[in-house]
């Protein structure tokens, strides 16, 4: 049961960014910043920085993240839950909260970038383990 809550943790980060992303759309428009027929289509106003910055990224943790959730429901349906599978979550669960954190704050390319590779070499090392441990049961 372990394995999930790094699960449920990549869950509520993602939820706290779409939430955040609601309140700062709210802001803008509330404050003039954006037209609200903006977010019709998306077009005809320019996005102000911080707010192109979180839509950016709650698309973001709609790509990679997805395989995380499935490779984790594997694991538990396999049994594949040992300490090393559960360590390796949690640090693809921390790489991705500090991604988040600098996406959404100094939105540093190149230690965005170096996180990124870092959650996406944890990751794969998760997918290896786990069909590993299939392949021997």
């Amino acid at each position: 049961m372990k394995v999930l809550y790094p699960l449920f943790a990549m869950t509520g980060l993602t939820l706290f960014v779409i939430m955040r992303l609601g309140y700062l759309r709210y802001v803008a428009v509330k404050k003039g910043r954006v037209n609200p027929r903006f977010f019709t289509l998306y077009r005809g106003d320019e996005e102000p920085e911080t707010l192109a910055a979180c839509s950016r990224h709650v698309v973001n943790l709609f790509e990679a993240p997805i395989i995380f959730y499935v490779l984790l429901i594997a694991a538990f349906l396999s049994g594949q839950t040992g300490n090393i599978v559960i360590g390796l979550a949690w640090a693809y669960f921390g790489l991705r909260l500090a991604h988040s954190y600098v996406h959404l704050t100094s939105n540093v390319v190149r230690i965005r970038f170096q996180l990124f590779v870092a959650s996406m070499l944890v990751l794969t090392v998760l997918w290896g383990i786990l069909l590993a441990g299939i392949m021997r049961s």
